[in-house]
């Protein structure tokens, strides 16, 4: 599936490594969500993205937005990874990459050599429509940068 700008975004409902349940539908009208996929834990570049946003958490969340990842890799993975880097979000496992390939996170050459995701993150707005989409294998800062940048404007425009 092709996901562009201005779909709505795809629902899902998801446990968390750390126990939550996340629908996206509950979040509809309270919140903008951040959804990244990234290849793996403890990798240079998907540590880098992931301490980006654990950076950015606190100043999204007074702009109403939630950060979820998600990788394929396990919910102890998961909890360990959040236990050394001090992740504050959700972390989602998707082994069998029913989300990843719901959101064309599976296509990317890197996804296809080792079985991970693309590092693919999508803003989705509080309307549940999908409002950008950062697509850089190699640029955690694209995606970090480029989500705060995004989220900033979608505050303005409900201000």
């Amino acid at each position: 599936m092709t996901l562009h700008i201005g779909d709505q975004a795809p629902d899902f409902e998801l446990t968390a490594s750390d126990g939550r349940t996340l629908h996206l539908a509950k979040l509809k009208g309270k919140k903008n969500v951040v959804l990244y996929f990234y290849p793996g834990d403890f990798t240079t570049v998907c540590t880098r993205e992931t301490c980006g946003f654990r950076d950015q958490y606190a100043a999204l969340g007074t702009l109403d937005t939630e950060v979820i990842g998600v990788s394929v890799d396990s919910d102890e993975t998961h909890r360990k990874f959040t236990a050394e880097y001090g992740v504050p979000f959700a972390l989602i496992s998707d082994s069998e990459k029913k989300l990843a390939t719901t959101y064309g996170a599976t296509s990317g050459l890197v996804a296809k050599l080792t079985g991970s995701t693309s590092r693919i993150t999508y803003v989705i707005d509080k309307q549940g429509v999908i409002a950008g989409i950062f697509d850089s294998m190699l640029r955690a800062g694209a995606h970090t940068d480029g989500v705060r940048q995004l989220i900033e404007t979608l505050a303005g425009k409900s201000a």
